[in-house]
């Protein structure tokens, strides 16, 4: 059974998974999460970072309410709006950007809709279909629609994917900077340490499936005034763990 308390009233993000089975080709069942526990703050961005393959955007879709088969509790933060980015996109390509903010988040004024556009530099694409956007304008407009809905929880699962690297320390920033102004709390999935330590507060490390959280570690120093030798020490301590995880379960 499963309990997913979405207007709680709760002050942090609480996950308390026992199991997560997926049916098997043969048969059987195959366990995708077990004994995975981890909270997250009001207001702070927490990253999940973990083996490909491991169950990182299976817990994203259970915390989001897209997947209610799993064994355990998910308790939101107040008022339990979510905003999410997939990772593809997923815009309505029959509508322009800005409409596809107005979808989302219909009670949202037009001068609030056009804010966020201008936060994401996007104001000169608002009448364009999705179609005609680069890559990384599409993400951008992703993010947008997420942030549209004033969500309670921002989901983001590997929003950066595919991007080049000058692009994704781009859109990286400025996550990151909006993050930081709007103090939404935000759970990230990424494969990318590194991007994980720009933006979180927390990383959570996740082990081999069946996943559970290894260890997490702290990003003490805040996301602009980290120095790259305090970016190195907490990428060597990540790597560490992650390795240690790895030979355990061997």
């Amino acid at each position: 059974m499963n309990d997913t308390s979405r207007a709680g009233g709760a002050a942090r993000l609480d996950i308390a998974i026992a199991a997560k089975d997926y049916p098997a080709a043969s048969g059987g069942s195959r366990r995708a999460l077990e004994n995975l526990r981890l909270t997250l703050a009001k207001g702070e961005a927490g990253a999940l970072v973990g083996p490909s393959g491991c169950g990182k955007t299976t817990l994203l879709r259970i915390v989001a309410g897209l997947d209610e088969d799993f064994v355990g509790r998910v308790s939101l933060p107040e008022h339990g709006r979510l905003g999410m980015v997939f990772q593809e996109p997923c815009l309505l390509p029959w509508r322009s950007v800005a409409d596809n903010l107005c979808i989302a988040a219909p009670n949202a004024s037009q001068e609030e809709i056009a804010a966020l556009l201008a936060e994401l530099d996007l104001s000169e694409h608002a009448e364009h279909f999705p179609g005609e956007l680069s890559l990384g304008l599409a993400r951008r407009a992703a993010l947008a629609r997420a942030l549209a809905v004033k969500p309670d929880l921002l989901l983001m699962d590997e929003p950066l994917v595919s991007l080049d690297p000058a692009l994704a320390k781009e859109l990286r920033e400025k996550i990151a900077a909006l993050i930081d102004e709007k103090r939404v709390t935000t759970l990230i999935v990424t494969h990318d340490l590194r991007e994980a330590i720009a933006l979180a507060d927390e990383i959570f490390l996740l082990s081999p499936r069946p996943a559970r959280v290894v260890t997490a570690l702290r990003v003490t120093t805040p996301r602009r005034s980290l120095t790259t030798g305090a970016a190195d020490a907490l990428e060597a301590q990540a790597r560490e763990a992650l390795a240690a995880a790895r030979a355990n379960d061997q």
